[in-house]
């Protein structure tokens, strides 16, 4: 079974194969770049150098969300097209589970921290048990705090890893109060890799769907969205105050 993977949710961008067990290709770069700019010549340079046939792979594995809306509209839109053209399925890897794949086996609980600003993060709480990744809390959006406070909660040490971590540090070391340490810089961050061998185990379970259904999970509603509706809703108030002038008159 082979899986070509992408993920471009966050500061990271990566593509990797992955062919049963063995990881036959991984570029990641983690510099200045746009998504954009970087993913698909990554992925050119990747089939040039194994002489990969794209028609050979089974599926194509993607970081299907949260994290950078435009990150992932790029890993979308670059997944969903390779899977019309090749007429392969995907599968849509969370991309906090992928995150937390990285840490295969870890002791304890493991927790994602992706920065989402406004002093909140995309996380999760997970663990290993007899080698399978489990879910402890799923993927949520919300306040560090909060999470921090669940974690003392559980009362077990925890590793952290993420683009989150450098972020909220400080608010870890203040609050929390079990154990806990830092991934080191070869696993702390988004690895296609990660998502290809969590793809591999999704599409054996047959969770995959068509490149025309797949659409990331953003979890919450972009800048954007939140200031047009805060524009709407301005403007109803403003419509609905001079209706009731009116009326008074």
């Amino acid at each position: 079974m082979k899986i070509l993977a992408l993920d471009s949710s966050g500061i990271v961008a990566s593509v990797a194969v992955v062919e049963d067990d063995i990881l036959l290709a991984e570029y990641t770069v983690n510099y200045k770049k746009t998504h954009s700019q970087t993913l698909l010549p990554m992925l050119d340079e990747i089939v040039r150098m194994i002489e990969l046939d794209l028609d050979t792979v089974d599926a194509i594995a993607v970081a299907a969300g949260p994290g950078s809306f435009t990150g992932l509209r790029i890993g979308s839109a670059t997944a969903k097209g390779l899977g019309l053209a090749l007429e392969k399925p995907l599968v849509a890897v969370p991309t906090v589970e992928a995150l937390a794949y990285n840490l295969y086996d870890t002791k304890g609980v493991i927790c994602p921290v992706m920065d989402a600003r406004r002093n909140q993060a995309y996380t999760g709480i997970y663990r290993f048990c007899e080698h399978r990744l489990v879910t402890v809390k799923d993927q949520w959006a919300g306040a560090v705090t909060e999470l921090l406070e669940e974690l003392n909660g559980l009362g077990e040490p925890v590793t952290f890893l993420g683009d989150g971590v450098p972020v909220f540090r400080n608010t870890i070391a203040e609050i929390l109060k079990v154990p806990y340490s830092f991934a080191p810089a070869h696993v702390n961050k988004q690895r296609a890799a990660a998502v290809a061998a969590l793809g591999m185990e999704y599409y054996k379970e047959g969770r995959v769907q068509t490149a025309e259904a797949h659409c990331p999970d953003y979890l919450r509603v972009s800048q954007a969205e939140r200031e047009r509706a805060k524009r709407e809703q301005a403007a109803e108030q403003a419509a609905s105050s001079h209706k009731s002038e009116g009326e008074e008159k």
